[in-house]
């Protein structure tokens, strides 16, 4: 599975060159036949569309050469995690294999599209769960829908790999600390402290891991789930410096657990987390109604959220509305049924709020504060729209 980050979902919601391709789609753990027939189609029918956008035909099958490559890509379709996702443009590709069985789903436009990204985010969001033993060491990503192993290179494989490469006279300290910007960060130093019993082994180990972790989680917010037995969560514990470990762990031997397992017992402990924060946004939502801080209307959201107004943002999941944007005078049409030039405006107005570093839900359309596709909180009353957040 591959590792998305807030900075890729930040690279994503930044416009790119123009066409930008996106396409969604289920796939197989393990590989499956069906997988790369699936493809090909989405690519046949995204030519199509690009030429009746007016691109000509070798510069379509020219833009889309990259992702015509992987239809014969053996090894790529036999590491698939439960969706694909994959991202086009001028001189730019990403493709992301995560656990979310996407609706097939291909979108050409100015930017991409990343609504059904949303449950990685919030509500149904992102955690990790780090499973260890002193034998054996994973990282993996989950949703509600799923979980999913990350590729750690730079993580110690076990106990004796971390006590192999290490200088027993030298013993490695952390002291973490948050820097002005919120983000991780951690002091390392020597001590020269000589290593004398197995605790001092595995404070060793754990530290080891913590740091290799950094550079992956360092911007990110989404809970940490230790899972291991009983007795080395303290340890670790002593160890980690990532600020968003949840306090309880799973208990037991995780290399006796099922993936399913994993994902079933993290969820319960961080499900409560995600959906507490979403129910405060509703509720706030529902407290503000009648003030100028909230609204239901696509146009006033779309516009709003360009210009940073948007505070919080409610997307009905699955939901798309059709229509276009001008920037300029933050003029927006919605039409009934896509046309020629549409845009999906949910889609904008969540990719605009994010940009903003502001808040964005998927939620399920009857979980909506308000009765329609999207809904919002402003960061001041819409009377004062000529100020600055």
């Amino acid at each position: 599975m591959d590792f998305i980050t807030r900075s890729d979902i930040r690279t994503l919601v930044t416009p790119a060159q123009s066409p930008c391709v996106s396409i969604y789609m289920p796939t197989h753990r393990g590989g499956s036949e069906v997988d790369p027939i699936r493809w090909r189609g989405h690519l046949v029918e995204v030519e199509k569309r690009l030429v009746a956008a007016g691109r000509r035909m070798p510069d379509a099958r020219k833009l889309l050469e990259p992702a015509r490559q992987l239809v014969e890509n053996s090894v790529f379709w036999k590491n698939q995690s439960d969706g694909l996702a994959f991202f086009l443009a001028p001189g730019f590709l990403r493709s992301y294999r995560l656990p979310i069985a996407f609706t097939d789903l291909a979108v050409l436009g100015g930017r991409f599209h990343i609504t059904p990204l949303l449950p990685l985010l919030a509500g149904n969001g992102r955690f990790y769960v780090l499973a260890f033993s002193q034998n054996a060491v994973r990282l993996l990503q989950g949703t509600h829908y799923g979980i999913s192993d990350i590729e750690t290179k730079s993580v110690p494989k076990n106990l004796a790999e971390a006590l192999v490469t290490h200088d027993r006279d030298e013993m490695l300290t952390f002291h973490s600390r948050r820097t002005s910007g919120g983000t991780w960060g951690a002091i390392f130093s020597g001590h020269g402290v000589g290593i004398d019993d197995a605790k001092d082994d595995l404070l060793l180990y754990f530290q080891k891991i913590d740091r290799a972790l950094h550079p992956l989680l360092r911007e990110e917010k989404a809970p940490l789930v230790l899972a291991s037995v009983d007795y080395l969560q303290p340890i670790y514990r002593e160890a980690n410096t990532y600020p968003h470990l949840v306090a309880e762990g799973l208990k037991g031997n995780p290399d006796r657990l099922s993936i399913k397992e994993l994902h079933d017992r993290a969820w319960a402990l961080v499900a409560p987390r995600f959906s507490e924060a979403q129910d405060r946004a509703a509720a706030q939502y529902r407290q503000l109604v009648g003030t100028g801080r909230t609204s239901h209307e696509l146009t006033e959201i779309v516009a709003a959220a360009h210009e940073g107004r948007s505070e919080t943002l409610f997307v009905a999941e699955g939901r798309h509305c059709w229509g276009t944007f001008d920037s300029v005078g933050s003029q927006v049409e919605e039409h009934a049924e896509e046309q020629p030039g549409d845009e999906d405006l949910l889609n904008l107005a969540a990719a605009s709020t994010l940009e903003h570093d502001r808040t964005v839900y998927a939620v399920r359309p009857d979980k909506m504060p308000e009765k329609g596709p999207v809904a919002a909180i402003y960061c001041l009353p819409l009377a004062k729209r000529g100020s600055r957040p």
